[in-house]
């Protein structure tokens, strides 16, 4: 699946609402979206002295949660392709007592990286950006150790008939109006979320192999808006990015009901 075939239309996007970025995240998520994240970095399973990283980072509230898992002897790192964003992350990397934060522009489908550089890898709200979906979690697999995680924290589609009729109201006229307002009328950025998300294969219609990442095991709903799907550790094989070896994973994909990346 091609989830965006124009990355430099979408990074001028992102630049232009990067200032408003953080409260509109907040506000149209009914300050949901730092709920989404602790629960990501569970899923991850990130422990005090790992190093992690956080691809599509934006303004790194992804990574900065990470840190304060991982503590002052782990380390995270966090990229985006949007420079912009990273530029306003910065600041907020600096507090005491958890692990330090790097911040760098990179594209996800070329990560800097050696292979099997970090003990896990997320992405929250960014997956649907890369150009292309497989290559994307190939790379985040490639860079994860043997016995890591990947976690996907992304938007999808309700299966509730009722649900999902309320968050078309909201997601497809109300959010990007209201972003529309705070960003001081960036439309096509608001406007592209949500088509975005309806392009987004949902839970059961992912592709059967992501970039030689096994389809997960399918399980029911946390919650009405989040879903945590995946294999157990020993039942995600990925190829060895070096050698015939099998490497295992677990990839995980929560979904969020409004937010604005």
């Amino acid at each position: 699946m091609q989830a965006m075939q124009e990355p430099a239309r979408i990074r001028g996007m992102f630049a232009a609402i990067a200032r408003t970025y953080d409260p509109l995240n907040h506000v149209l998520s009914l300050n949901q979206d730092k709920s989404w994240r602790r629960f990501t970095v569970e899923a991850v399973g990130a422990r005090p002295g790992d190093r992690v990283l956080d691809v599509c980072t934006g303004t790194a509230d992804l990574a900065i949660e990470l840190s304060e898992r991982v503590g002052p002897t782990g380390s995270v790192v966090g990229t985006d392709f949007c420079e912009e964003m990273v530029r306003l992350g910065v600041p907020k990397t600096g507090a005491a007592g958890r692990a330090p934060v790097r911040l760098g522009v990179a594209d996800t489908l070329r990560l800097p990286f050696r292979d099997d550089s970090f003990r896990g890898v997320t992405v929250g709200f960014g997956i649907r950006n890369v150009a292309d979906l497989r290559a994307g979690i190939r790379e985040m697999a490639r860079v994860t150790a043997p016995g890591g995680r990947i976690a996907i924290l992304e938007f999808t589609q309700p299966s509730n008939l009722l649900f999902r009729f309320v968050y078309y109201v909201y997601f497809l006229i109300l959010l990007p109006i209201l972003g529309n307002l705070v960003a001081g009328g960036k439309r096509n950025a608001y406007g592209y979320l949500p088509r975005s998300v309806l392009k987004f294969p949902r839970p059961r219609e992912a592709p059967a192999d992501r970039g030689g990442v096994r389809a997960p095991r399918r399980h029911g709903p946390r919650a009405n808006t989040r879903h945590h799907h995946g294999p157990r550790r020993d039942e995600a094989d990925v190829p060895g990015a070096r050698s015939g070896r099998r490497v295992k994973h677990l990839v995980v994909a929560i979904t969020g009901a409004s937010g604005v990346r």
